[in-house]
């Protein structure tokens, strides 16, 4: 089942999307954020709050700003502080935070902690490697279900209640947990220590309920004789450290866009994507698996007049990716089903659009979502809209869906909305199985010229981003019609040009180790 696709038009795509994301591969080689650096202290282990509850790592980022030596990079100064002082790295910490070790600048002392921080940096990264390697074979042992995995959401706003909603959720057969964040907690400049159980909208992301959450499925996976996913969110202005929480608690799944924090948390773009790079390279040598936010532009815009801004974002988010050192079966590509349903053939048009995303990008475990602008509270036709949702689903091969409940945009989905919703899926999924190996289309019927037009606006309008700059695109609204200036935007002052002597010896270690995937891309099949 193939649609004939101008492959290329796909290419050209792809080339352009490399005119788009070039130059600010140069800005992420000059630049850093606070974020980042706190990252780089979580990956050396520093953990914990003070007194205050402020977080360590923010503390020790706090006071290398306040003496001027934040531009060095965090690694040189918790190794000055580490060989100063004898103490382990979280003890050396907590004492170069407090301003009880003087900085020292002269050329041994730099010298001797730059030594210190790539081997103990080399040290953690092999640590955690070690635990993704022992993950994967526990995924691989138990299975992770066939495609399109069974994705929900669970978010109660305190932890202790997640748990077991989401553990009744995989008896029910969900392949996928994910655990929505509390609401605006993208927006903190700092991660929540500890179990939560306040959370409104959404449960905190903290590194104790990440642990929490991922024994509570393990157990249950090992019970079953089934992996259970577990993803989170890695958006926002601290996305480098949630990352890092994520990789070393074992999550399977982040959500990790490129421009969901500028366009709908109004995050400096600067601020964001330097970030998303950092993040990225550990999503990428993890093997944790990124969920981009595509579908979000079809909330605020009309399905149908720009669908074709997804396809360009999925184009540039590969990109990002790529220069990343991700290899395309990390990248969760989203999109959504969120047409109108009055529209005339509108199920055709949910079709092109879902096999040109699926063809295009073949190796990409694709990320489906449910409709949500034109559901109500009739429960009836939001359950017709889902069955057909999920008909499309499968009839295309996504791989990723999230489930459309019955309330959705109502209030939170009951535990009985979301069994409803997953034997929905049931049926559907296995009803219609091998319906695709039936189907050809029409070459010149109304689903292969939808989506003939999708790739031809797709590729004008990267051609525009690509002669005025994405930051400058990004600022006249050609993405969801959101527009948001260049100095705009929280984080902003959290951005700062690396000194000479910079150090970030885990970007070092990563960047070496997948630096041959930016070279590659799968091409989709050529087809008639």
């Amino acid at each position: 089942m193939k649609l004939p696709v101008d492959l290329g038009k796909v290419a050209q795509a792809r080339d352009l999307a490399i005119a788009i994301t070039r130059p600010l591969q140069a800005y992420f080689a000059d630049h850093s954020t606070i974020t980042i650096e706190r990252a780089v202290l979580r990956l050396y282990g520093i953990d914990g709050v003070d007194e205050d509850e402020v977080p360590w790592p923010n503390r020790v980022v706090e006071q290398l700003a306040a003496s001027g030596r934040l531009d060095r990079g965090a690694a040189i100064a918790l190794g000055q502080a580490v060989l100063a002082s004898g103490r382990d790295p979280q003890e050396a910490a907590e004492a170069l935070a407090s301003g009880i070790i003087p900085p020292d600048d002269s050329p041994e002392s730099c010298g001797e902690a730059r030594d210190w921080a790539r081997s103990m940096a080399r040290r953690k990264l092999d640590e955690l490697m070690a635990f993704r390697a022992r993950r994967r074979e526990m995924r691989a042992a138990l299975g992770a279900g066939p495609t399109p995995w069974k994705y929900v959401i669970v978010a109660t706003g305190n932890i202790h209640e997640d748990v077991p909603q989401a553990q009744l959720a995989a008896r029910q057969g969900a392949d996928v947990v994910a655990v929505i964040r509390s609401t605006g907690q993208s927006l903190l400049d700092y991660v929540p220590f500890g179990h939560t159980t306040f959370g409104t909208g959404g449960t905190y992301a903290t590194g104790a309920n990440f642990k929490l959450m991922r024994q509570a499925l393990d157990e249950l996976g090992a019970e079953m004789g089934r992996y259970v996913q577990l993803t989170n969110y890695a958006s926002g202005l601290c996305m480098p450290e949630i990352t890092v929480l994520a990789a070393q608690e074992g999550l399977d799944m982040l959500l990790n866009d490129a421009l969901y924090g500028v366009l709908f948390r109004d995050i400096n773009i600067y601020r964001t994507l330097t970030d998303q790079h950092f993040s990225r390279l550990l999503n990428a040598a993890c093997g944790i698996l990124i969920n981009t936010g595509e579908d979000n532009y079809l909330t605020t815009a009309d399905a149908f007049e720009e669908g074709h801004t997804v396809l360009s974002s999925q184009f540039i988010n590969e990109r990002f990716a790529l220069d990343a050192g991700m290899a395309e079966n990390l990248m969760g590509l989203g999109h959504a089903f969120e047409m109108n349903p009055g529209t005339e053939d509108g199920l055709l048009y949910e079709i092109a659009m879902a096999q040109l995303v699926r063809q295009v990008f073949p190796d990409s475990p694709i990320k489906w979502m449910p409709p949500t602008k034109h559901v109500t509270g009739n429960v009836f036709w939001t359950y017709a809209h889902n069955t057909l949702y999920n008909l499309v689903g499968v009839l295309t091969d996504q791989t990723i869906e999230l489930l459309g409940m019955l309330t959705e945009a109502v209030h939170t989905p009951f535990a009985s909305d979301r069994y409803l919703a997953l034997k929905n899926a049931d049926y559907v999924f296995n009803y219609a199985r091998h319906l695709q190996d039936e189907i050809t289309w029409n070459p010149d019927g109304r689903i292969a010229q939808r989506s003939r037009q999708v790739l031809d606006e797709a590729v004008a309008l990267l051609e525009e981003v690509a002669d005025e700059g994405l930051v400058k695109a990004i600022g006249r609204g050609v993405f969801a019609g959101v527009k948001r200036p260049a100095d705009g935007g929280k984080g902003l002052e959290g951005v700062f040009v690396r000194h000479s002597t910079y150090l970030n010896p885990f970007e070092d270690l990563l960047r070496a180790g997948q630096a041959a995937i930016a070279q590659r891309v799968v091409q989709p099949e050529a087809t008639p």
